[in-house]
């Protein structure tokens, strides 16, 4: 069975900083690429920023700069460093894994003051 379990979500004010975090189990991690997305109510999910296996990265323009994917395959973790957060950050973040073929649960984020 496929997990992915986000944690690492929370309220923060405007120009901080969250670390999420996605461990993954059930999958061959290592060789997925990794993403976080992210949602808004009555909008569509959208990319964040995304990993290879080989640690190739990709990002959204409106976080480029501010934000940081990385991946510990040994703990089947990836991770989403966020910098400089705005009101426009708030959103569900969700874990995805391959296409994505997997989803987590989601976190909240809340960036408000």
């Amino acid at each position: 069975q496929v997990q992915l379990v986000e944690s690492g979500g929370g309220f923060v004010q405007p120009g901080g900083s969250l670390r999420l975090s996605c461990v993954g189990s059930g999958i061959n991690f290592k060789i997925y690429t990794m993403g976080w997305y992210r949602q808004v109510p009555g909008k569509q999910r959208d990319l964040v920023a995304r990993i290879t296996s080989a640690g190739t990265t990709v990002y959204a323009d409106s976080v480029k700069g501010r934000f940081t994917i990385s991946r510990d395959n040994a703990k089947n973790t990836v991770y989403l460093q966020m910098s400089s957060l705005t009101a426009e950050d708030t959103a569900v973040y969700y874990c995805g894994a391959g296409m994505p073929a997997y989803w987590g649960q989601g976190t909240q984020v809340t960036v408000s003051s």
